[in-house]
């Protein structure tokens, strides 16, 4: 009944931890770093024109060459309509472009343009800023060993993730 007066919390709740500890204070660590990461990607990545998750996409595009469209999708782990609003941002800022595969035609290959070079160049700046933000204050032992132990926390989460790319 609704007697319009807040009511109780629930009292199996109430003997809970406090909100940063609540599921573990790595993991609620983790989360906040995560966040605040992609939020600073974000605005370094808004100065060179390009939206979070199109530097790793065009990333893909730079190591690897021209690839199909679904090598992508699976690639960068997003939905095919994620990508596809992606490619049709980068392809209209003259960054990608997309054809049939000549060896099947039903597929679509992605490249990199060569203006994208330019965006290239920004895009390691721009990582290489947001690295210089998110380490400062560590020295290079420290360094070395956050990234040791991340890889461990990857390699943990990889286990209990299907398709996990650190699954090979």
């Amino acid at each position: 009944m609704t007697t319009g007066h807040p009511t109780p919390a629930d009292p199996a709740c109430t003997d809970a931890l406090p909100a940063a500890a609540f599921g573990g204070p790595v993991s609620h660590a983790v989360s906040r770093v995560a966040r605040l990461h992609r939020i600073a990607a974000g605005r370094a990545l808004k100065e060179v024109g390009l939206y979070p998750g199109q530097e790793l996409l065009m990333m893909h595009l730079w190591d690897r060459g021209a690839v199909r469209q679904t090598e992508l999708i699976r690639s960068l782990d997003l939905d095919p309509s994620t990508v596809t609003k992606m490619l049709q941002r980068l392809e209209q800022t003259g960054h990608v472009r997309r054809s049939p595969d000549p060896a099947d035609r039903r597929a679509v290959l992605v490249e990199a343009t060569d203006r994208s070079c330019a965006l290239h160049q920004a895009v390691r700046t721009a990582w290489c800023s947001l690295e210089n933000h998110t380490l400062a204050g560590l020295d290079p032992a420290e360094r070395t060993e956050l990234t040791r132990l991340l890889a461990k926390v990857e390699t943990n989460l990889c286990h209990e993730t299907e398709g996990c790319a650190g699954q090979d």
